[in-house]
């Protein structure tokens, strides 16, 4: 697969960082955050990787509402507010566009997913007459759903294509094969000029061809190899040599 560079919808997203207060308070006192100077982004996919801490959720949160986004998530025109818990660090931060605007556009959350389906609820209870919204997130309430279940109803139905998609850790709630069904909407996705920008875990999902991955570390950001990042080795190791890491993990400390 080859890098179409006016595929862009998101090139760069800079630090201001002679406007940042101190580099010695949060958010900016994150190795990943006091080392940042610019982060550029693949045309289709960029993955955001690293140690619970690493500043990747804070970062990525930070890019969406950057980029007009909701705090909690949902599209550029969901509004509500739960709780005001997102950093100041989307006010410090430049995106660079490229010349294609996206037709559609999503900040996916796991943490605050839930605050996204109520929202949808109590906006298709107050617009009674109106087409539901509910509809193009696959027709049943979220809320009626697993949450596996409505994150893929989302990922299958809500997303579009020719979109910006924005995701941090979407693998939550999404067993093994589910995230391989995910990597597979991602593809069509793609191919129809759609971008991603995601934080995960997940050795499954960073698995994507040519995709740019960034280590946040106390070094600050890299790019990276799927092989070469911390979740593939340890899985790998685990899967290969099962038995011997469990002995050494289990065994009696004396």
């Amino acid at each position: 697969m080859s890098i179409h560079r006016n595929g862009h919808f998101l090139r760069k997203m800079y630090l201001q960082r002679d406007d940042v207060p101190s580099f010695d308070r949060y958010p900016f006192s994150l190795d990943a955050v006091r080392e940042l100077d610019e982060l550029e982004f693949h045309p289709k996919v960029t993955y955001l990787v690293g140690e619970n801490g690493a500043g990747k959720s804070t970062l990525v949160e930070a890019i969406a509402v950057a980029l007009g986004f909701n705090p909690e998530g949902g599209t550029i025109n969901f509004s509500f507010e739960t709780a005001h818990t997102h950093s100041e660090l989307h006010r410090y931060l430049r995106p660079v566009r490229g010349a294609q605007r996206p037709k559609d556009g999503f900040f996916f959350r796991a943490e605050s997913y839930f605050n996204v389906a109520t929202y949808i609820d109590e906006l298709d209870r107050e617009t009674a007459n109106a087409p539901k919204l509910i509809d193009s997130y696959g027709g049943d309430s979220l809320h009626a759903q697993s949450h596996g279940e409505s994150f893929f109803a989302t990922f299958l139905h809500r997303f579009g294509g020719r979109g910006l998609y924005i995701m941090d850790e979407p693998e939550a709630a999404l067993s093994p094969s589910r995230q391989l069904a995910m990597l597979a909407r991602m593809h069509d996705l793609i191919r129809d000029n759609s971008q991603f920008v995601i934080a995960t875990h997940s050795p499954i999902l960073m698995a994507y061809p040519e995709a740019w991955i960034y280590q946040l570390s106390s070094d600050g950001i890299r790019r990276t190899t799927w092989e070469e990042t911390e979740h593939y080795a340890i899985t790998s190791q685990f899967l290969n040599n099962r038995d011997r890491m469990l002995r050494e993990l289990l065994a009696d400390e004396d």
